[in-house]
């Protein structure tokens, strides 16, 4: 499919037949399962429009760097173009899918299995068109519209991502009527194909070796960026994408969660936490928690005590994962936290996992009316089952989580680091 008119300085890339995606040190298959990043990438697309179609959305334009990842299967500089929307891409319901790169790497949009068109892209911001934002937003505009109307003539509802609202304002006067594109993305995301879990595999094995990496670098006399500092060389040397955050703390900071690593010493006999949040081989995330003692001597009574509560909520609520259990179900059949730890809970019991974290969130019950919404576990859903244990009168705090897949009989479990038995241990 080449349409008319994206030629010469529009840098048209047609499709010659099946494209074939660089190859990468990682498994051609899993579990007997074989792994086609080409094939996956097309199934992602059909699933994509089922679901805009489900909208009545003509076409979707995605700006989200992950999402344009999974239409398309393209990548480039993604924390980059998360924070300068300098690539997009154009699907429409039928017809070729246009990816709007950054000046100068056309040649990597180009290798997209579904890619059809690669335009250079404009880049609505500030910092690329000082006072004249106005001008290119109306540009962007104008560009879009014309290409959204070549691939569906008669196009009228367009789901969009967040953008620069000059742009989204542009767009909107050329006529089409906007909608929020996130979604009939997240809906298409959140059921995964054999494949998919195979992917999902690879990323969780070589994180897990990176974990392993970290575990073996905590001890008293090192930083906190220095352990945290092995699985990243582990991971991108196994060719992760990058880690999303850097949650690994020590002793005190362990509590409340969300202290990020820091140039702290860890001390002798201190706990250390982490959250692995990496965006792995294939862009999968692989993301599990897991709590360590830094020795040399022996965890304490309480560190026990709360080893073993967040060890108990991670095993009780992951037992809850079925399809056809609803989000309201799960979360009043869930783990009672105790008061003592209820205002430092972990926000959510459990959410959805793929290219990151997803769709759905499943919070506790006793948050449910204020905050949470109705959702049902599907087949192929793919999940992570969070613990956070840490008393607001302060001391260390213990991280756990599980990732696992939605069957039609329970759950599977994904994530195979294993927990600490010195931890587990009810002997001093």
């Amino acid at each position: 499919m080449s349409p008319a008119g994206l030629t010469g300085s529009d840098k048209l890339a047609s499709a010659g037949g099946d494209r074939v995606l660089p190859q990468r040190p990682v498994p051609e298959s899993v579990d007997g399962v074989a792994i086609d990043e080409a094939a996956v990438t097309r199934h992602r697309l059909g699933r994509l429009r089922a679901e805009m179609a489900a909208r009545d959305l003509d076409a979707v334009v995605l700006v989200d760097p992950v999402n344009l990842r999974f239409a398309t299967g393209t990548r480039n500089m993604q924390i980059f173009t998360a924070r300068n929307p300098a690539r997009y891409a154009l699907v429409p319901i039928a017809g070729p899918v246009t990816v709007f790169e950054f000046h100068g790497a056309g040649h990597l949009a180009a290798a997209g299995p579904v890619v059809d068109a690669v335009r250079e892209g404009t880049t609505v911001s500030y910092v690329a068109a000082g006072e004249h934002r106005d001008d290119k937003a109306r540009a962007w505009a104008r560009e879009l519209a014309a290409a959204i109307r070549e691939a569906v003539p008669e196009a009228r509802r367009v789901g969009i991502e967040p953008v620069q609202f000059l742009a989204a304002e542009a767009l909107a006067a050329e006529g089409l009527v906007l909608a929020d594109a996130q979604e009939p993305v997240e809906r298409a995301r959140a059921r995964k194909t054999d494949a998919e879990i195979a992917m999902m595999k690879a990323s969780l094995r070589a994180v897990e070796k990176g974990v392993h990496a970290l575990r073996d670098a905590v001890r008293p006399g090192v930083t906190e960026n220095a352990v945290w500092a092995e699985m990243h060389r582990s991971v991108i040397a196994d060719d992760a994408d990058y880690v999303e955050t850097r949650l690994l703390n020590s002793g005190p900071r362990t509590n409340p969660w969300y202290q990020e690593s820091s140039s702290r010493v860890i001390r002798p006999d201190e706990l250390v936490a982490l959250d692995t949040d990496v965006v792995g081989p294939y862009g999968i995330y692989a993301d599990f928690s897991r709590t360590f003692f830094a020795g040399p001597g022996k965890p304490s009574d309480e560190q026990r005590r709360l080893y073993r509560l967040a060890w108990e909520q991670i095993h009780h609520d992951v037992e809850l994962v079925k399809a056809g259990r609803s989000s309201r179900e799960i979360a009043e059949a869930a783990w009672p936290v105790p008061d003592e730890f209820w205002e430092r809970r972990y926000f959510v019991l459990m959410h959805g996992v793929g290219m990151t974290g997803e769709y759905p969130y499943i919070l506790h019950g006793r948050d449910m009316d204020g905050h949470g919404y109705d959702s049902v576990l599907e087949e192929n859903m793919t999940l992570c089952v969070e613990a956070y244990i840490g008393s607001e009168r302060g001391g260390e705090g213990v991280k756990l989580e599980q990732q696992v897949r939605v069957t039609r009989d329970g759950y599977e479990l994904l994530s195979a680091f294993p927990f600490e038995d010195d931890l587990l241990s009810r002997e001093v």
